[in-house]
C-alpha cells in the first residue's frame, strides 16, 4: 500500500556532523526506497544556527574551531580533523578546514525560499552545493557568490535567484521565526532528524551509521502497513 512520510532534518549548513549525516541518509534512502518502491519519503529541511552571533563577513574558520571548541589546543584539533577527514572519505566527502566562518542566515534563508516554492527536491540540490562549496572548496558559507553558485547548481535562473539574494530582507524574518520554532522544539544541536511514522515518530540526534537510518526507514515503512 502506497505511504508517504516526511523526514524533517534540522541543519546548519556551516556544521559537518549534519553534511555527513545527510550523505548518510542519502544513501539510505537510496536502499530503502529501492526495496520498497510503494513508499515515498519526502525530506524538508529546517534550519538551526550553530555559531548565531556571527558576522556576514566572517573570520578564519580553522582557528575559530581550535578556539571555541577544542580550547586553543592544536593537538586536539587536529585529533577532530583527522577523524573527520576519515569519515568523510566513507561517503565520498573531502573535508578541508580553511576559508571562514561567517552567518548563515543568509543561506537558510536562500534554501527555505526555495524550498517553498520548488521543493525538497531544489532544497536538497542547493543544500548539496552549500555543503561541498563550504567543506570542500573552502568558499564562503553565504556570500553572494556562493549562493549563486549553489542556486545555479539547482537549476534557478541567474538573474532570478541574484534579484532574490540581494534583496537580503526577503525571507528573512521567515527564516528567523524558524529558527525560533526548532529551539522551542527542544533542538540545540544538529543533525536533528524526525522521520514521521503512521504510528509514531522516530527521532535520530547526531550523525548516525548508515545501517540505523536503513534500520529506522525500515520500521517506518514496517509500521505503516
Amino acid at each position: 500500500m502506497p505511504y508517504e512520510s516526511t523526514i524533517s532534518f534540522t541543519l546548519d549548513t556551516i556544521c559537518p556532523w549534519t553534511y555527513l549525516a545527510k550523505k548518510r541518509l542519502d544513501v539510505a534512502l537510496a536502499r530503502v526506497r529501492s526495496a520498497n518502491p510503494a513508499a515515498t519519503f519526502v525530506v524538508k529541511y529546517l534550519p538551526y544556527q550553530l555559531y548565531p552571533e556571527a558576522s556576514k563577513e566572517g573570520e578564519d574558520k580553522y582557528a575559530w574551531y581550535m578556539a571555541s571548541k577544542y580550547g586553543g589546543s592544536e593537538e586536539r584539533m587536529k585529533m577532530y580533523t583527522t577523524l573527520m577527514a576519515a569519515y568523510g572519505v566513507g561517503v565520498g566527502i573531502d573535508f578541508k578546514f580553511g576559508g571562514t566562518v561567517a552567518n548563515t542566515l543568509d543561506a537558510h534563508r536562500l534554501v527555505q525560499h526555495y524550498q517553498s516554492q520548488r521543493g525538497s527536491a531544489c532544497a536538497d540540490a542547493l543544500i548539496n552545493s552549500l555543503y561541498r562549496q563550504y567543506f570542500e572548496e573552502e568558499r564562503h558559507p553565504s556570500s553572494p557568490q556562493t549562493l549563486l553558485t549553489a542556486a545555479q547548481e539547482a537549476g534557478i535562473d541567474e538573474k532570478e535567484a541574484r534579484a532574490f539574494i540581494e534583496d537580503e530582507y526577503e525571507g528573512l524574518q521567515d527564516v528567523k521565526m524558524l529558527v525560533r520554532e526548532q529551539a522551542g522544539n527542544g533542538v540545540d544541536a544538529v543533525p536533528y532528524v524526525v522521520l514521521e511514522g503512521r504510528r509514531r515518530d522516530f527521532t535520530l540526534q547526531g550523525a548516525k551509521e548508515v545501517d540505523e537510518y536503513v534500520k529506522t526507514l525500515e520500521q517506518v515503512v514496517k509500521e505503516s502497513g
